[in-house]
């Protein structure tokens, strides 16, 4: 196969995975309790600068998963207790308490760490050889690990108890809560584990981009897209919408630029909002 083909379709399995890891959490969170997590994108930059932390102390760079852990775990709990679950029936206010969040956030970034661009110095960029063409190690594991994380999400969802409870809250509350299940308890850590798993999206990806305060704006675009396009509460659909998003924004920006890939997901996102809004797999 011809190395310029091989690399061009590396790069959009590399996009893909870049997708899939920045959405898991807002699918979680989003697709589980109905919650439009406006701050998900800070969350994803918080795992970043836990790298850019652990940088600067001179430790490990693996030592940034159990930071962005701690923080990310113990303020999504705090804010889903105080913040999020007085709001559970008000879809709108919630949107806009947790857009005052992600400000406020943003704001305490600038104020660590400053609004200038960080870089995570690392040695994960050396190239491997793949089918002849020399590719950056790193990022065919983060493929690897974004779908073997997709596939462990779907195995808890189907096979775990916890699933099941989850399955049972979010598809009849009243009657999940009349058999005895927690439903405050049990959306409590579903929401804990979105925006954990945002921050250890934030924190794989830290060594590939550029890490500043404003980067979680289009994490969060690229998210919600996806799930307006895939439907709510699917594994189907979550990863057809990673699918239609991801490869139509590598394919249009490989044409015509990045704008003009931005611009083609728009423009799909806005016909399925007005044509198929469940979108393609909504759960039933």
């Amino acid at each position: 196969m011809d190395s310029g083909i091989v690399l061009h379709l590396l790069n959009i399995a590399y996009e893909l995975a870049t997708l899939l890891l920045t959405t898991l959490g807002l699918a979680v969170v989003f697709g589980l309790l109905g919650v439009m997590n406006m701050a998900h994108g800070e969350f994803v930059m918080l795992g970043a600068y836990s790298v850019v932390t652990v940088q600067q102390w001179g430790w490990p760079l693996y030592t940034a998963f159990p930071v962005a852990v701690a923080v990310c775990g113990s303020l999504g709990y705090a804010v889903e207790r105080l913040l999020i679950r007085p709001l559970y029936q008000r879809p709108f206010d919630t949107l806009l308490a947790t857009w005052a969040l992600a400000m406020l956030i943003r704001k305490m970034v600038e104020a660590v760490f400053g609004k200038g661009y960080r870089n995570v110095e690392s040695q994960l960029g050396d190239p491997v050889s793949l089918l002849g063409t020399q590719y950056p190690a790193y990022r065919l594991v983060l493929v690897l690990l974004a779908i073997a994380m997709l596939v462990a999400l779907a195995f808890w969802y189907r096979r775990s108890s916890a699933g099941l409870r989850v399955r049972a809250m979010t598809g009849n509350p009243v009657l999940a809560q009349a058999l005895g299940i927690d439903t405050r308890r049990l959306a409590s850590q579903a929401f804990v584990v979105g925006v954990v798993m945002a921050g250890a999206a934030g924190v794989l990806l830290a060594p590939l981009v550029r890490i500043e305060p404003g980067i979680g704006v289009d994490y969060l675009l690229d998210a919600f897209f996806v799930l307006v396009v895939g439907g709510l509460g699917t594994l189907g659909g979550l990863a057809g919408g990673v699918g239609v998003i991801g490869g139509s924004q590598a394919l249009a920006s490989s044409i015509g630029g990045q704008t003009t890939g931005y611009t083609v997901v728009l423009v799909l996102s806005i016909l399925f909002l007005w044509l198929k809004p469940d979108g393609l797999f909504a759960r039933r």
